[in-house]
């Protein structure tokens, strides 16, 4: 049996199952997604790591006991605890805020940029810490569906079901998330995709 070649529900069957070697590869299959939903949010990458530790705890816990019943939909489902989770962190943070200026170049590390030049590593390294910053000054209902939709993968409905919107609101949401975030890189002159960023 190739558990590696499972999809996702399998392997959270095998799991269940007793196969702890099939949690391993959910774990490596989906950390990196995790990480980024939760650095996207907490922008601190010792904190991230800590919470990215906790999302997989608490999907262990709720695998166990029997509580998992996101069949078919494992991903979304992980994303949501680490988005969830990276929340409750911002803001407790916010309540007692410390600025580093060390975090300029962890996302770098996050978001596992390809082997080049260092030029256009750096080029590339300092755009993301810009789109990073952008996204950070959007209303918090905006970055939120942002983030939820683009960088941890939810669909519409499953944004509308973890916000406790509509789903029209959550569209509505993300439509001025784009206007306002494609706004601000045009007055940063900052370069992007205007396909992706567009309505």
């Amino acid at each position: 049996m190739n558990l590696s070649v499972m999809d996702d529900a399998k392997l959270v069957t095998a799991y269940i199952n007793g196969n702890e070697r099939a949690f391993e590869i959910l774990v490596n299959r989906h950390k990196d997604k995790v990480f980024t939903t939760i650095y996207l949010i907490v922008k601190d990458r010792k904190v991230a790591e800590d919470l990215m530790q906790d999302t997989f705890i608490k999907a262990i816990h709720t695998l166990k006991g029997g509580r998992y019943n996101e069949d078919g939909k494992f991903k979304p489902w992980l994303c949501r605890i680490a988005h969830n989770m990276a929340i409750d962190s911002f803001r407790k943070k916010q309540r007692n805020p410390l600025v580093t200026m060390e975090e300029r170049g962890n996302l770098h590390n996050a978001l596992d940029f390809s082997e080049e030049s260092f030029e256009k590593e750096t080029i590339e390294l300092d755009t993301k810490n810009k789109l990073h910053a952008l996204i950070q000054q959007l209303p918090e209902s905006q970055r939120t569906v942002l983030i939820m939709r683009h960088f941890s993968g939810l669909s519409f409905k499953e944004i509308s079901e973890e916000t406790g919107v509509s789903i029209n609101t959550a569209l509505g949401r993300m439509r001025y998330a784009l206007i306002n975030l494609r706004k601000k890189m045009d007055e940063s002159d900052l370069a992007y995709d205007k396909n992706f960023y567009r309505e």
